[in-house]
């Protein structure tokens, strides 16, 4: 068992009627499922029985985001989950699971009072934002009160950066588009997920500029990261990387065996594990 408590920064909502809602039943997520062998994970977990799965990964805290992704195929909500399927999760066991609110751009100033409500009355610890299917940048100025407004809440916002899997342009997700949103807004922590893969070097890069962009390993299983991300989070890049799965694309007890097998200084290790979440989120 680790001495600190590993925290998995990116874990989609796990419960059986999540899974079958959002990737079973859902036709342009079904082929994820099967294309990268997930159908173990689909049946779903109570958050009792995934308390259990975690401990035996050595996982304390897991961050879950209240999906609101649009489908760019025919414009209609792919993912329209409610704050609620999030906050029943949370308080089953508020030091375990955490929650983000989703941002849909289209909420405009009713989104972001909504966001306020979820991190005042309801516990929630950030915001996320998957912008692809809404076919906008992440320096669109239709984002910009959602991060204003983050920014005065001193939350988070995780947003996904690289290419798509889902079938939607990837081209929004180039990390250097996140250069003018934290200059413009320094006081806003973004936690980019995905690597910004296949844009790693673009992602270091804006990571090692901004002290306020941090880097999520979510959906990428550590064997197969870049070793330029790899050295990284290694040497200069210490503290600005954060472990996380995007379960169910990867499972915690898995991963963190592949984190093992990097052969990462100790201190390396727990900053990617623990500290780099832990300071983004403040969860210590």
């Amino acid at each position: 068992m680790d001495a600190y408590p590993i925290i998995d920064s990116w874990c989609n909502l796990f419960t059986p009627a999540s899974m079958k809602k959002n990737f079973i039943e859902n036709p342009e997520m079904a082929h994820i499922v099967k294309w990268w062998h997930m159908d173990d994970r689909m049946r779903g977990w109570t958050p009792q029985e995934f308390a259990r799965v975690l401990d035996a990964a050595g996982v304390s805290t897991v961050i879950t985001p209240v999906w609101q992704m649009r489908s760019w195929k025919n414009q209609a909500m792919l993912w329209d989950m409610r704050i609620e399927e999030v906050a029943e999760v949370m308080a089953a066991d508020p030091k375990r699971y955490k929650g983000l609110f989703g941002i849909n751009p289209y909420h405009r100033m009713k989104g972001v009072a909504a966001l306020e409500r979820a991190v005042k009355d309801r516990g929630f610890i950030g915001a996320h934002l998957h912008h692809y299917g809404f076919g906008l940048r992440p320096d669109d100025r239709a984002f910009f009160p959602f991060y204003a407004k983050c920014a005065e809440l001193g939350v988070p916002l995780m947003i996904q950066m690289g290419h798509s899997a889902e079938l939607m342009p990837s081209d929004v997700g180039r990390p250097i588009y996140l250069d003018e949103v934290a200059l413009y807004f320094p006081e806003l922590t973004i936690v980019a997920g995905h690597t910004g893969w296949p844009w790693v070097e673009e992602m270091i890069a804006m990571a090692w500029k901004h002290p306020n962009i941090y880097i999520s390993t979510s959906a990428h299983a550590p064997k197969y990261w870049d070793k330029s991300l790899v050295r990284f989070l290694n040497s200069r890049g210490k503290g600005k990387v954060m472990f996380a799965t995007d379960y169910p694309v990867l499972k915690q007890a898995e991963s963190i065996k592949q984190v093992d097998e990097l052969g990462l200084k100790p201190e390396a290790r727990k900053a990617l594990l623990h500290d780099a979440a832990a300071k983004a989120f403040k969860l210590d």
